[in-house]
């Protein structure tokens, strides 16, 4: 009877998910073009061993990998304090709580090109503002400088998917009794404690679930970075899915482009594997 219920999560489970994935795995196998036709590589794997040996493609899985640590690293503290403020009772908190998600409900690319004009130099706010304090910045090159570029587009990615964090974390609040924190009150625990003792550790199903499905956009990153900087400047802000989108639509080589998406999702694997080691120790600590 159970197998019954599963039956159709599990046959739509594997036509999104596992078929694609077999598909990529057997293009990353063979040289797939439109120049060259579909043919097994002589040499087995060639796409592989030309991944391993490919600077670009560790120099966007490192930018990835520190867009994705960050903005999900951010988004969580963010969001779990924004969801004990929204928590609480007060009034209008439904129609606060419609407003805080506003952020997450705009497109992306909306998103994205609002951010682009805020960072914007030297018409954009921003650098109105330094301008207007300091009359001698000229610009501050947001979007043009390598080394600050990556932060412009993790500031829109935690502005943007903050709030969905929120609402999980906010639906797991939810579900702990008041009891227990009466009860902790009681024995003389005060709410500081109340946070690392009880609200914390009944809340790690749904940080597991907040970092796997941010975890797994971050890393699959391309329409925020694609409209905000393109890449650039000098290549310091591409993903790897825009390193794989290059390959496949303008050197039409598909073979190599699904190599590198089967690379990043099994980079994905291991930082979610990290993750979960990571919040089973923390929880040990607190306890």
């Amino acid at each position: 009877m159970i197998i019954l219920l599963l039956l159709p999560a599990i046959v739509l489970i594997i036509l999104i998910f596992c078929v694609p994935l077999i598909r990529y795995l057997w293009l990353s196998l063979h040289a797939s073009s439109v120049v060259t036709g579909l043919e097994a590589l002589p040499n087995y794997g060639a796409n592989w061993f030309r991944l391993i040996n490919d600077d670009r493609f560790w120099q966007d899985a490192l930018q990835t990998s520190r867009f994705a640590t960050l903005s999900v690293s951010l988004e969580i503290v963010l969001a779990f304090a924004i969801a004990l403020l929204l928590d609480q009772r007060f009034r209008a908190r439904g129609s606060i709580r419609v407003i805080s998600l506003l952020p997450w409900a705009l497109p992306t690319t909306v998103m994205a090109l609002g951010w682009r004009w805020i960072f914007n130099s030297p018409y954009g706010p921003i650098d109105q503002l330094l301008i207007l304090f300091n009359s001698n910045i000229e610009s501050s090159n947001f979007l043009s400088n390598p080394d600050i570029a990556w932060i412009t587009t993790v500031v829109a990615d935690v502005w943007k998917t903050t709030p969905f964090v929120a609402l999980i974390l906010l639906a797991g609040l939810q579900t702990i009794p008041n009891d227990l924190y009466e009860a902790f009150r009681l024995e003389g625990g005060t709410k500081r404690q109340a946070i690392f003792r009880i609200t914390i550790p009944l809340l790690k199903p749904y940080f597991l679930i907040s970092i796997i499905f941010r975890l797994a956009q971050a890393f699959g990153v391309f329409d925020l970075i694609q409209v905000m900087t393109g890449g650039g400047p000098a290549g310091s802000t591409e993903s790897l899915a825009m390193y794989a989108y290059i390959n496949a639509m303008r050197f039409l080589d598909f073979g190599y482009s699904s190599t590198i998406m089967i690379a990043s999702f099994i980079l994905l694997v291991a930082a979610g594997t990290i993750s979960f080691l990571l919040i089973n120790f923390f929880r040990k600590v607190i306890y």
